[in-house]
């Protein structure tokens, strides 16, 4: 057993399923219970934590934890300290990046930033929105939110919200009308710095990131195995996708040869039957855990 820990913190609430799937196709099980915040992992050099994402940012910056996942806008609020490792896009939870925005009632007279002057704003994200409006030298009056945050607005509670949206379409329901994108924000993978100066550590922390980054190029990719008689090769791959290029080789004894590539899983429904069409037999689609190359490198 390595005397050599890394610590790392898996965000409790809404992406806790998706990160453990993650990890799970990155090559890590872990397993959690409803009565513990600490999760075991099949890895003797990790050990994990539970924490909300709207704190891990403080903890990795003491060192609570070495690293651990979290959204951009967390980080902005607490504005911590902390090595930026890699960008991941839980394409499985979210094809598109987050905004945090300011809206008012439909019917408002509020349409610029200037008009919040003296205005009541409700939050979860206080501390930016209040260096936001500092910033600017426009005074609010900045309220926690503990959830519920559009309705507080649609009731008349306070005058307006700062929220996060992908679409806006949670906001129109409830009766709202954005008036500005204040940032775009996407989950993670974050270090405290003093851990990054252990080698030991920044190795460990590199593969992490390495393999998360292959598990998260696999969502909606999936491989596809065929043979195909050699009068017809060109044909097929002609229309054949892939990340560089097929994969071919010869069957033995026979002039049919082996081909095999990664595609988006999206085309696989038309891709199939023109295949067979075009003389491909044997058709396989498999599954993909990851899927890792020298982009993916951390440096």
């Amino acid at each position: 057993m390595s005397n050599n820990i890394l610590k790392i913190g898996i965000p409790k609430g809404s992406l806790e399923k998706a990160t453990i799937e993650l990890f799970q196709n990155a090559g890590w099980k872990i397993s959690v219970s409803s009565r513990n915040y600490f999760p075991s992992i099949d890895d003797n050099e990790l050990s994990c934590s539970l924490v909300r994402a709207q704190e891990m940012a403080r903890y990795v910056e003491s060192g609570v934890l070495d690293a651990g996942l979290t959204g951009l806008d967390w980080i902005m609020d607490t504005e911590a300290d902390v090595e930026l490792i890699s960008d991941l896009v839980y394409s499985k939870v979210s094809t598109q990046k987050a905004r945090w925005v300011l809206a008012v009632p439909a019917n408002s007279d509020i349409k610029t930033l200037e008009d919040l002057t003296g205005k009541t704003i409700s939050t979860e994200l206080v501390n930016y929105t209040r260096r936001f409006f500092n910033d600017r030298n426009i005074q609010v009056n900045v309220e926690f939110s503990w959830g519920t945050t559009e309705a507080k607005v649609a009731e008349g509670l306070v005058d307006a919200i700062v929220e996060v949206t992908e679409t806006g379409t949670t906001i129109k329901a409830h009766g709202l009308r954005i008036i500005y994108t204040l940032f775009e924000t996407n989950t993670k993978f974050i270090a405290n710095k003093n851990s990054m100066l252990n080698s030991w550590k920044k190795n460990k922390i590199r593969q992490v990131a390495l393999l998360l980054r292959g598990a998260l190029n696999a969502e909606n990719m999936v491989g596809l195995k065929m043979n195909v008689p050699e009068e017809k090769l060109e044909g097929v791959i002609t229309i054949l996708p892939s990340l560089n290029a097929p994969t071919i080789a010869k069957l033995y004894g026979t002039e049919w040869f082996s081909v095999e590539t990664v595609i988006s899983e999206g085309i696989v429904r038309e891709l199939i039957p023109r295949l067979i069409q075009l003389g491909a037999d044997g058709v396989i689609e498999y599954s993909l855990n990851k899927v890792v190359g020298e982009k993916d490198l951390f440096t």
